[in-house]
């Protein structure tokens, strides 16, 4: 009699960030929980099931700057993987948002053992990193006017794939003129302005119209 062999289900990306186990876990959190601040020892990395989050920095001199904004299907604290000991920045909540939550020695075993997911984190990375030299170029050389317009189109996932999400929650202009660079008061006066032009509708909740591409396009 054959003795029966029993296979290993292949394992899937979507299925070990979807469910608890051990090393995850999965929660959700209020609007304004900070999962993480600076400073803290980074020993986890972190993935989003559902909302936004935005990571910020302060200086010594207690200057705030919103470094990034980040949604369904993102990764944020993977400094952790590398020689980073502390958190850089602080995750803060923008809106209610389910987590998945990996801790760093089972993210490094996981990432050892299996390929799929090694390859999804890596392609998150590089688009990362493109993402931010973007954001460098956009800052040396954009007006105040046209960052804030690209800011608000990265918020509706404009240039993502999948459907844009064109009504997002509200975002207060004091963390747009963090985002962009500016002061509130520019802020206030773009935003008024995109509103009458028909790029944008402001009123509890924030939506975005793909005709504001128009204000990034033009020179």
């Amino acid at each position: 009699m054959k003795a029966t062999v029993k296979r290993m289900a292949p394992f899937r990306p979507a299925k070990f960030l979807g469910e608890p186990g051990e090393g995850r876990t999965l929660a959700t959190f209020e609007m304004d929980h900070i999962l993480f601040a600076q400073g803290e020892p980074a020993n986890a990395i972190f993935y989003i099931q559902k909302g936004k989050v935005k990571l910020t920095v302060v200086s010594e001199a207690g200057k705030e700057a919103v470094i990034a904004v980040l949604g369904a299907g993102d990764f944020f604290g993977e400094g952790c993987l590398t020689a980073q000991q502390v958190r850089m920045a602080t995750a803060v909540a923008m809106s209610e948002v389910s987590i998945t939550r990996i801790e760093k020695n089972i993210a490094v075993q996981v990432l050892h053992q299996e390929s799929a997911f090694a390859e999804l984190l890596l392609d998150y990375m590089l688009t990362r990193t493109i993402r931010i030299e973007e954001d460098l170029v956009d800052q040396l050389f954009n007006s105040s006017e046209k960052r804030l317009a690209r800011a608000l189109l990265l918020l509706a996932n404009f240039g993502k794939e999948g459907k844009p999400e064109t009504v997002i929650p509200k975002i207060s202009q004091e963390t747009l003129a963090e985002m962009v660079g500016t002061t509130r008061s520019r802020v206030s006066f773009f935003m008024n302005k995109f509103r009458r032009l028909g790029f944008i509708k402001y009123n509890g909740t924030l939506e975005i119209h793909s005709s504001l591409l128009n204000v990034v396009l033009h020179d």
